[in-house]
This record gives structure tokens, C-alpha cells and sequence, in this order.
């Protein structure tokens, strides 16, 4: 964690309802992701150049196109070679070309209306730790000139919006009310985030060499590094053409799309549920004195449920549970990608659900960020809330749950027998 970000402030959970948006002071960097799409590339480029906000940096990044795209005077091209699909990577390279507080990312073929830099870019340059999301409508655009208003030439071409996503938007309150799945909104074509904030997480995965997915991983790390989320619905650019979920696709590339996030991340919806492969969500750690019967029942309880768990364990617990792949020393700190860590002081053991409900107790827009297991028994941790928490030394960003959780009960020190057969 690189300390605290060179300007802004920060909110409880995800309450970026709380500040006031906006700040003039902020300089803004609009990078253009682009392949052979010189028209549409035109198009947004002319709109750029109409915002009420304009932006201090315009810079197409190019991947690969025969021909080098042509740009106007003050906007900056830079090319990658052309080695396949590598829009992470040249969006990481657009980015390196700028200097700017706050970062706007889009395709070319996605055409701001006006406003759409303003209302994007308003909450960022308040909240350095936050990624912000517009709103991608879909139109035919064809032989729509590149110097028409796209605000009034595209209404009349208007494409069915995906369903799901609106409803998302409308159920979360423009993602006010995000959570630990709430990655899956964030649309890699209209986003905005601060200069810190994405040299913070590392920026896009370059290893990502397909269509799909490098959005959602990257909101996902933003996530864990402490980050909020917001829908910006009055921020709003047209994409040329239908949503890419309602084309025909074949099922190798679905495949290829949904693995690449899942071993990349943790994440609830688009991560693995029992398959040890990929980072896991949860760590855990075990006071010196929780051992024999009471560390192996508490182990597998929790692990029968919790399958996705890093064990981390000390040399003698580690010899009790035997060869475990989960086992693994304590000593290098939390794995990366870890969301969560629980310290169990005590033995518990408590049916799947009680498990379940133990770690979702923290996964919400409230912001707690650690909850007692019971009495004395240990506490689990929010990670992401900790690294905002220590990032400006205020501890109320992760508070303590007002409620001790009840669901576990404590290990009354019978024989591991009456673990297995039910009955303790």
C-alpha cells in the first residue's frame, strides 16, 4: 500500500453520497482505447471536444491498426504492435502517456454525450479511492457524422440498454449499495478513476488477451485495495452497435472469459466456489493454544462449509491437520487476493450456514469492518476496510460490528468422534 492519496478525502463504506462532487482543481486525462475504427474514432473525438468539461489530456491509444488513426492538433497518439486482442494492455499504455489527477477511460466507439466528463470525473476528483462507472447506451450509429450532436442524432437510433445492468443500477441505488459482487457493473468502456488510484491496484491486467473480463477484474482489485463504487447515470456515452451480451458468441470464448476472472480473483459471483484454484477469499488463524480436537473439529467445520480457505498455521497446528493444501505458513502476512481474515481464539464449530452468514455479515455498504465470533472466540476482519482504515490512520473507517455473532457455538472439548458422527 503506497500511503495516502496526494488530494481528497474518504467516506465510511461506500457513502459517496456523503460528499459534495466536484472540484475544478483537478486536472483530467481522457484516454481513448482504439482498432481500426477511424470513423468511430472521429466521432468521439469531435465529442470530446464539445464537453462542458473538457479535458486537459486527450490520448488515443491504438492496438495495432494497419494504419495509424489520425487525430487532431493536442490530442497524443500512442501505438502498441499489433499481437492480438490487448485492450488491457493498451489502455495501461494510454495511461502511461498522461499526467493528469483523474482518468477517464473509453473505446472509440463509445461517444460521450456533453456532459459526460463532468458528471464522470465529479466524484473521483473528491474521492481519490473511488472507480466510477457511466452509463453506455447503445445506438445505431452508421453514417452518423462525426460533427452531428450525438445527444440528438442517437436517441432516434436507440438499442435495447441490458436489462440486467439497469436493474442492478436501480436495486443498488446506483451502486450506493455495492458489494463484494458488485464488480460485475463496472463497465470497462466508460470509467473514471484517479491517477492513484489506478497505479495503486497496477492498472489493467495486461495478461488479458481476449474479450471480456479485465473490466470486471480490474473493479474487483480496486475493491480489495479499499476502493469505492458508484454509477454515474447522467454520465452517459452511446455505444455504435447492440450490447456485446446480446450477440451470438460461441461457448469457447464464454468459457475462456469466465475462467480468466475466476483465477484471477475471489470475488462472489464470478470467482470459484470450491475448486482450490485462484486466489481464495478467506484466511485464517489460530491463537497457539487452539490445538488437538479442538483446532481439528473448529478446522473442519469451517472448512466443510468454506472450502475456498487459506489455512494459515503455526508448525505445530500445521503437523494436527496433517497434509491440507490450505496450509501454509504464517509468516509472509495475508495471500494476495485475501478479503477477508479471521483469528479464532477459541474452538467453534456450527453448520454450513452459520459460517456463511458469519463472513457475509461484513459484506455490505455499511462498513463494518471486523465482528466479534462470540464471546472471547476471535474476530473476523474486513481486509479491503483495514487498508483504508491504516491508508489515512482513522479507524472508524473499519468499525466494529454493534453485534457479537451467535451463530457458532463453542467447542465443549468432546472427543473428535462426536464431531464426526453429529452429536457435538
Amino acid at each position: 500500500m503506497s500511503g495516502r492519496p496526494p488530494y481528497g478525502t474518504t467516506v465510511p463504506g461506500n457513502r459517496w453520497d456523503l460528499v459534495e462532487p466536484g472540484d475544478p482543481a483537478r486536472s483530467i486525462a481522457v484516454v481513448v482505447a482504439h482498432y481500426e475504427q477511424p470513423e468511430q474514432l472521429a466521432r468521439t473525438l469531435a465529442a470530446l471536444a464539445r464537453q462542458t468539461r473538457p479535458p486537459d489530456e486527450v490520448v488515443v491509444a491504438d492496438d495495432g491498426s494497419a494504419t495509424p488513426p489520425e487525430v487532431p492538433p493536442g490530442v497524443r497518439l500512442v501505438r502498441q504492435p499489433d499481437d492480438g486482442f490487448r485492450l488491457a494492455a493498451v489502455r495501461n499504455l494510454g495511461v502511461a502517456a498522461t499526467s493528469s489527477d483523474v482518468l477517464v477511460l473509453l473505446d472509440a466507439d463509445t461517444t460521450p454525450e456533453p456532459a459526460y466528463v463532468e458528471q464522470l470525473t465529479a466524484l473521483p476528483a473528491v474521492l481519490p479511492e473511488l472507480l466510477a462507472t457511466g452509463r453506455r447506451r447503445h445506438a445505431d450509429l452508421t453514417d452518423v457524422p462525426a460533427e452531428a450532436p450525438i445527444e440528438q442524432a442517437a436517441s432516434p437510433r436507440a438499442l435495447p440498454d441490458p436489462v440486467w445492468l439497469l436493474d442492478a443500477h436501480a436495486r443498488s441505488g446506483d451502486l450506493l449499495h455495492a458489494d463484494a459482487s458488485s464488480h460485475r457493473y463496472a463497465v470497462g468502456a466508460v470509467l473514471a478513476c484517479s491517477r492513484w488510484l489506478f497505479d495503486e491496484v497496477g492498472g489493467f491486467d495486461a495478461s488479458f488477451t481476449a474479450y471480456g473480463g479485465e473490466d470486471w477484474d480490474f473493479a474487483h482489485r480496486t475493491r480489495l485495495a479499499g476502493g469505492l463504487l458508484a454509477h454515474r447515470p447522467r454520465a452517459v456515452a452511446w455505444h455504435d452497435g447492440p450490447d456485446a451480451g446480446l450477440e451470438p458468441r460461441d461457448d469457447d470464448g464464454r468459457l475462456g472469459e469466465a475462467v480468466a476472472v475466476a483465477d484471477r480473483g475471489a470475488a462472489p459471483r464470478t470467482g470459484w466456489r470450491g475448486l482450490l484454484r485462484g486466489p481464495l477469499p478467506l484466511a485464517v488463524t489460530c491463537a497457539a493454544d487452539l490445538e488437538g480436537t479442538a483446532l481439528l473439529a473448529t478446522l473442519d467445520s469451517l472448512t466443510a462449509s468454506l472450502p475456498r480457505t487459506h489455512l494459515l498455521l503455526d508448525d505445530a497446528q500445521a503437523r494436527t491437520v496433517g497434509g491440507d493444501p490450505r496450509v501454509r505458513r504464517p509468516d509472509g502476512g495475508l495471500p494476495p487476493g485475501t478479503r477477508l481474515h479471521l483469528r479464532l481464539d477459541r474452538g467453534v464449530t456450527g453448520e454450513p450456514g452459520a459460517w456463511h452468514d458469519l463472513v457475509h455479515s461484513l459484506d455490505g455498504p455499511q462498513g463494518w469492518g471486523v465482528r466479534e465470533v462470540g464471546p472471547g472466540a476471535g474476530l473476523l476482519r474486513d481486509v479491503r476496510l483495514q487498508r483504508r482504515a491504516a491508508r489515512w490512520d482513522r479507524p472508524d473507517l473499519a468499525a466494529a460490528h454493534p453485534q457479537p455473532y451467535a451463530g457458532l457455538r463453542p467447542w465443549q472439548g468432546a472427543h473428535l468422534q462426536a464431531w464426526f458422527g453429529g452429536w457435538a
